[in-house]
């Protein structure tokens, strides 16, 4: 066995010891919505629910455990792979990959120790559990893709993306970042007609996972539909971004503007619109974050609910079909009528959304969060057009186009929570360290060449 072997087990087995030592010292975490998963609920993905019914199937009770186990062991599998192959690339020292190991240790302690939940994510029944170490696998094989131009790395790589998707739905930005920059590299090379395998692979895996849904939530409730909810939790912030007047857009007495007038006097009667938040960015960033799920939960939804089964013979799956369907007419008359003010709530979502995908917000650290941003930016950008060299830029580069997609996705239905946000931190960092390293060594090698033309001067 060689070195490099010896030292990829070695940090294995560490890796193992951190997450196993951690679940037998906290136990399992099950919070509010673990039930949803465990239940195969039809508002969630079908991947994580399947993942826990077939530790359940197996193993009976005490599955969690296990299941939890399993989470652990991915994810440690997952950061393995990911320092390894950088290590290898790069040519970086043990202490430099033990520094790449840590920046990926670095989310699971955030979000333990700083965000709002306080939870260990991999040993907890919620999706990010798997979802984590599915990204990091889907990050490996991508940079191995980008960087070595192997079938096999970009086909693993949509594999990944495709099994992310399953498990959030937020996650389908994967397949398009997939899909960007394979077309980036392939342009780069000049294989313009592989550019149609590249489109065509990707509207295969959306229609691949849509059919997946439909079958799943078939076998789960005797019902061929997709996941519901989703436009239920866009609409939340459009009503939140409405005024009175915009009521106009429907036809007068029809069932869309009774609805309207519903949510919209209630949500006034509660302080659950924009008209109510504060004056500077941060406090209706704030004010709407705090917002959105009372707005959702206990006006939108409720109105819904209690009108669909209210016509009666109407079950629990049917209901849901409808709010979502009622949900999706009323969208497509009210953003035209609230568009600025939605744009505008959107921007400052989006903005705490940035500055959580490499920090948490705070006055003073928003402001260094867009230095970081910035500066990661220009020395990537220095490298190429200045230096010629793309290595370290590369890997800024998917961690910036990532995290711009995750982000932007995620605004749109809901607010950008610490746990939704968390998955570009590392590779963030990550891709820092190496842009940094990199603009440094020529730096160093700069001063070494003038060095010896000022000795052959001499």
């Amino acid at each position: 066995m060689n070195r490099d072997k010896k030292r990829a087990l070695c940090l294995l087995a560490g890796l193992l010891a951190f997450f196993l030592g951690l679940l037998a010292v906290g136990g399992v975490g099950v919070y509010n919505d673990s039930e949803q998963y465990i239940t195969m609920h039809i508002h969630r993905e079908p991947l994580y629910p399947l993942y826990l019914a077939a530790f359940r199937a197996v193993l009976g009770e005490g599955y969690l455990t296990a299941a939890m186990a399993g989470q652990g062991i991915l994810t440690a599998v997952g950061i393995t792979a990911l320092s390894e192959y950088l290590t290898r690339r790069f040519g970086l020292r043990l202490w430099e990959e033990l520094l790449v190991v840590a920046l990926q240790l670095l989310p699971h302690l955030i979000t333990r120790y700083v965000s709002a939940l306080h939870i260990f994510l991999e040993n907890s029944v919620m999706s990010e559990g798997l979802c984590i170490p599915l990204f990091t696998l889907f990050a490996y094989f991508l940079l191995r893709m980008l960087f070595e131009g192997k079938v096999r790395d970009a086909v693993l790589a949509l594999l990944f993306a495709y099994l992310l998707s399953m498990t959030r739905g937020q996650m389908m930005t994967t397949i398009l970042l997939w899909a960007l920059l394979l077309g980036i590299r392939m342009v780069f090379y000049k294989k313009y007609r592989s550019l149609f395998i590249c489109v065509s692979a990707v509207a295969l895996v959306f229609l691949l996972r849509d059919f997946t849904v439909h079958v799943y939530n078939y076998g789960v409730t005797g019902y061929f539909m997709g996941n519901t909810y989703g436009q239920v939790n866009t609409l939340t912030n459009v009503m939140y971004a409405c005024d009175e007047e915009d009521r106009e857009v429907f036809e007068e007495g029809d069932l869309e503007q009774a609805f309207f007038d519903s949510f919209y006097s209630k949500a006034m009667e509660r302080k659950l619109n924009h008209v109510y938040a504060g004056d500077s960015f941060g406090e209706r960033a704030a004010y709407l974050e705090a917002n959105h799920d009372i707005l959702k939960f206990q006006i939108l939804e409720a109105e819904l609910s209690a009108y669909y089964f209210g016509l009666g013979e109407v079950d629990y799956y049917e209901q849901s079909s409808m709010s979502d369907e009622m949900a999706g007419k009323m969208i497509k008359k009210l953003l035209p009528a609230c568009f600025g003010q939605w744009l505008y709530d959107y921007i400052l979502l989006c903005r705490n959304g940035f500055v959580r995908s490499i920090a948490v917000v705070h006055p003073l650290i928003n402001f260094a969060a867009l230095l970081l941003y910035l500066l990661a930016a220009g020395l990537a950008l220095w490298l190429i057009l200045v230096k010629k060299q793309a290595r370290a830029a590369v890997v800024m580069g998917t961690a910036l186009l990532f995290i711009a997609a995750n982000v932007c996705a995620t605004s749109i239905t809901i607010m950008c929570l610490s746990r939704y946000m968390i998955y570009g931190f590392s590779l963030f960092y990550i891709a820092l360290y190496l842009v940094i390293r990199e603009v440094c060594e020529n730096k160093l090698l700069w001063r070494s060449k003038q060095n010896e033309l000022s000795g052959h001067h001499i």
